[in-house]
């Protein structure tokens, strides 16, 4: 598929997903929605080259939300469909992703834009960066599953503050506060970043996935569900090659080398 709002790149193992709009700081509209719900489809394939996903966003922002400007493409999805048939498969496609998932936030990630930069396993944000709840002032209400991550990570006194007011959260605080792993100097970020990226891409995809899976089920799980959600995870993470490279590796006292399978 061609992408014309987005750019799809290989580095090594590493996927790195770059939002295209730079005019509009990446803000979604139809196009880019598709667009991106294709791309992750492919970084998905079982026959897919890699192993870890990186997503950032072209020239000053990581993504303002949706595209309220005029014209067919800039109208935002949701005045025409529902979240059910917009959104809703595009986070769930990045929930579901088989292998680690690293969000670069080098500008204003707002709205759906700001559910779309938690998605990342691991946050890194840039020091002028900030999260922005804009709902409020467009008389909608949060998306891209903000209500069910935002108390989850910074409680709920926090998460309904950052919504109901719509106050800008700079990086820093954001990570004070632990909705985000890391903050960087602006020149910094995509290094950091890809050196983030790249030490997961090498690391042993399968059990990283299977990682990533259980954290997301265990926000749900009672204690005894969760205890037999790592028994399956464990059985299946045991029978892979990597976990043999890796026993092999501690009983010869070397650094593994793992291949994702």
């Amino acid at each position: 598929m061609k992408y014309e709002s987005l750019l799809l790149e290989y580095r090594g193992d590493v996927v790195l997903l770059t939002l295209n709009d730079p005019d509009v700081l990446n803000a979604i509209n139809a196009r880019m929605l598709e667009e991106l719900k294709a791309a992750v489809d492919v970084i998905a394939a079982p026959s897919g080259p890699g192993r870890c996903l990186l997503i950032t966003g072209a020239g000053r922002g990581f993504c303002s939300g949706a595209n309220l400007g005029g014209g067919t493409e800039g109208q935002p999805p949701t005045r025409r469909m529902g979240l059910d048939e917009t959104y809703n498969p595009l986070f769930l496609k990045l929930k579901r992703l088989p292998m680690p998932v690293v969000t670069a936030v080098n500008g204003p990630a707002a709205g759906i834009g700001m559910s779309l930069a938690l998605m990342g396993d691991i946050v890194i944000a840039a020091r002028s960066a900030y999260f922005y709840q804009a709902f409020r002032n467009v008389g909608l209400v949060p998306d891209g599953g903000a209500t069910w991550l935002l108390p989850r990570l910074i409680g709920r006194a926090r998460a309904a503050e950052l919504s109901l007011l719509a106050q800008r959260l700079p990086a820093e605080t954001a990570l004070e506060w632990g909705l985000i792993n890391r903050v960087v100097d602006d020149g910094a970020l995509m290094a950091q970043a890809l050196e983030v990226a790249e030490n997961l891409a090498s690391g042993p995809t399968v059990a990283l996935g299977l990682m990533r899976q259980a954290y997301w089920q265990s926000l749900d799980n009672t204690y005894e569900a969760q205890l037999g959600l790592e028994s399956a995870f464990q059985t299946r993470a045991g029978a892979t090659e990597d976990a043999e490279e890796g026993r092999e590796a501690f009983r010869e006292k070397r650094t593994p080398q793992f291949k994702g399978r």
